[in-house]
Formats: C-alpha cells, sequence, structure tokens
C-alpha cells in the first residue's frame, strides 16, 4: 500500500473533495473501489451523498460492505461522512429501507420530525451549525462545543446506545451530529467544505492511533 489512509470510491459521493483537503493538510490519501485493498487499509473514509437504499446496495454488490465491517473488526480507524456515517448504522427509515447499512453502530437513520417545518425551519437541514460535543475530552478528535461545520441532510442517526453519539447539532430539534463507537466514528456534516474547523477534525482522524 502506498498510503495509511484509503477512501472508498464507490461512485457515491464528493470523493476528491476530501481527498483534496488532506492533502492541504498534509496528508496523503489513495481513493480505491477495491474490497481487498479497504479490508486491510489502516484508515478508511467512507464518503457519501444521496439515498440511503442505492449507497447501501452498491456498498453490498460491490464487496465493500464486507470490506469496511472486516477493517472496523480488525481495529482499522473507520469515518463515516454524512451518508456515510449513516451508512455506518443498521439501517434507515429513507426510501423503501430494503438495504441493510454496515451495522458498526447499533441504531438507524430517521427523517427530521414535522416539528422542524413547524417551526418555520427548512428541511432539508442545510449550511452552518454549531456542535455540542458529549465525547471524552481526551478522545479525538479534539472538536469542542461551538465549533461550527456544514451540514447538508433531511435524515439523521438516531444511536440506540446514546453513548454513541459523540456530538449533537441543533435544527429544531437536538439531533446527532457525531457516533462514536470504538475505532468507528462518522460525521453527519462535511469536514472537507468546513474550512478550518474540518481541516482540524479530518487532521486528527489522519494522525489518531
Amino acid at each position: 500500500m502506498s498510503a495509511d489512509i484509503y477512501i472508498v470510491d464507490y461512485g457515491v459521493g464528493n470523493v476528491a473533495s476530501v481527498q483534496n483537503m488532506l492533502k492541504k493538510i498534509g496528508y496523503s490519501a489513495e481513493l480505491s473501489g477495491d474490497p481487498e485493498v479497504i479490508a486491510t487499509a489502516p484508515k478508511v473514509i467512507l464518503p457519501g451523498v444521496g439515498a440511503f437504499d442505492r449507497a447501501a446496495a452498491i456498498l453490498r454488490g460491490t464487496g465493500l460492505k464486507d470490506a469496511v465491517v472486516h477493517a472496523a473488526a480488525q481495529g482499522s480507524e473507520v469515518l463515516g461522512i454524512c451518508l456515510g456515517m449513516q451508512l455506518l448504522l443498521e439501517g434507515s427509515e429513507e426510501g423503501e429501507g430494503v438495504e441493510a447499512g454496515l451495522g458498526l453502530i447499533p441504531g438507524r437513520v430517521v427523517a427530521f420530525p414535522p416539528e422542524v417545518r413547524e417551526q418555520g425551519l427548512r428541511v432539508p437541514h442545510m449550511g452552518w451549525n454549531s456542535i455540542t460535543r458529549l465525547g471524552d475530552a481526551g478522545t479525538l478528535p479534539t472538536l469542542v462545543s461551538g465549533d461550527r461545520f456544514y451540514f447538508v441532510h433531511s435524515f439523521y442517526a438516531r444511536p440506540d446506545d446514546p453513548s454513541h453519539s459523540f456530538a449533537t447539532a441543533h435544527h429544531g430539534i437536538d439531533f446527532t451530529a457525531m457516533v462514536r463507537k470504538g475505532n468507528v466514528i462518522g460525521a453527519q456534516f462535511h469536514p472537507e467544505k468546513s474550512h478550518r474547523t474540518g481541516m482540524a477534525m479530518l487532521r486528527d482522524f489522519a494522525r489518531s492511533e
């Protein structure tokens, strides 16, 4: 392998933006759609935009779903971004709900409830928002409450175990903005579009052990 970080390239998500941001902060990352490469990569980034069922079906059909699960089981650091974070969970109420997620974090993905629109807020939730950190202070990434990130989403993760919510944000309701279970972490926002705070988060992921 020529890099420690591999970005899952499965045709769903702006993988080049993530790769370019990592390069900007001094880290090399390779794109790969090869399950054998992803399964043994020291660090794996799973990006994603679009529909849950379609992305999950592609991962399953290409063998990349098993590859990411294997990597996580072997102790590799796994980071899911936006839809990639949602895919870390067991399933979603989006679409037909026929495709399962990776199941690395127990829980499901749900839609923003009607009360959000009743408050005059738009769905999808789009734009900059601050987060509230819940994770232990000594655990990477070193983001803090009040850090702002760029979001674009209509659904959000609802982990079964509240301790797997690493950070929350507020858009009519409090929702999980980040998840973490051991070596598996997910960000609902786009760190590659979040300038300074996004760079800091990706740098922490790149240097974590």
